[in-house]
């Protein structure tokens, strides 16, 4: 395994040309990391010229029944390529840090896709931030396994970063995995706080 040179400071406004990383069934968040075997052409490509180019790519999912390689949502996450291994000719692990949340206005390519990539604005999270915290403390009690995963998993010092763990690790459809990365921070602090009670509802009853 080789580590890659520490990325470059990402720019907080104005456009930059970043590959992108199609994920299957998979979203990335801001301060929360993910490990990812890659065997697609494309990903293998993007996550390779990422650590050649600067240490970043964009992380978007792919579209529910999506044929073209460019089936992928607008909204995914900036991330840092933190270190890459070769497991075969065609296959490689990556292990990324989501750093941004960001836009993609434009795609190009096919084998390697690049995106013109706008980072997005997370808001104030201001009051909504408490009651999402709480609900997540109170999942994680009946869940002491997964407490210790996220703990693992937290890559940022930062408050929303436990919101966002929840957001990318909690048992819920990719679709609404989406919908949570598409929001703004105190919609998705809303949002997570009202679903983690609604699951560990529905848990305790079945």
């Amino acid at each position: 395994m080789r580590a890659v040179d520490a990325p470059d400071p990402v720019r907080v406004s104005g456009p930059r040309l970043l590959p992108v990383l199609p994920l299957e069934d998979l979203c990335l968040f801001p301060g929360a990391s993910l490990a990812l075997v890659l065997d697609r052409p494309t990903a293998v490509s993007a996550a390779l010229l990422a650590a050649r180019c600067g240490g970043h790519l964009l992380a978007l999912a792919r579209r529910e029944g999506g044929d073209s390689p460019r089936d992928l949502h607008s909204v995914g996450t900036i991330a840092a390529v933190r270190e890459i291994q070769s497991l075969s000719p065609l296959e490689h692990r990556a292990e990324l840090d989501g750093v941004t949340r960001a836009r993609a206005d434009m795609l190009v390519g096919t084998e390697l896709i690049l995106a013109e990539v706008v980072p997005l604005e997370e808001g104030d999270e201001a009051d909504e931030w408490g009651p999402a915290v709480e609900a997540l403390a109170r999942y994680l009690h009946a869940h002491a396994d997964l407490r210790a995963f996220l703990e693992q998993q937290r890559r940022s010092a930062e408050a929303m970063s436990w919101v966002n763990l929840a957001c990318q690790h909690l048992p819920i459809t990719g679709s609404a995995r989406q919908k949570l990365l598409e929001s703004s921070a105190p919609e998705r602090c809303l949002r997570i706080s009202r679903g983690l009670d609604a699951l560990l509802r529905k848990e305790q009853t079945t």
